[in-house]
């Protein structure tokens, strides 16, 4: 069983996050760190989709690693949902706040 990745969780959790957590290039902005996680999430759905129309289509049989693949996009998009929208809940307050 492949353990599922969890380098996007460790990257946005900044200094906040556990020894273990991956860190961003040294000098990479916040767009940036944005931008690559959401090209990991936008590989993850690929590969996913790719698994399963390789099952579909007859070209492996490996059903497990399709149900891997795809959970692994799902919670991947759930994640990047959930940033988000917690980064529209940060921007709105700010916008809120009386100067």
């Amino acid at each position: 069983m492949e353990p599922i990745n969890h380098n996007v969780v460790g990257a946005l959790g900044g200094s906040h996050a556990g020894p273990g957590a991956a860190q961003g290039a040294p000098g990479e902005g916040f767009k940036e760190l944005l931008t690559r996680h959401l090209d990991e999430v936008n590989q993850l759905q690929f590969e996913a989709d790719r698994a399963l129309r390789d099952l579909v289509t007859g070209q492996t049989d490996n059903l497990h690693g399709v149900i891997v693949a795809m959970t692994e996009a799902d919670l991947s998009f759930r994640l990047m949902m959930q940033v988000r929208n917690k980064l529209l809940e940060a921007y709105n307050e700010i916008m809120r706040m009386q100067v």
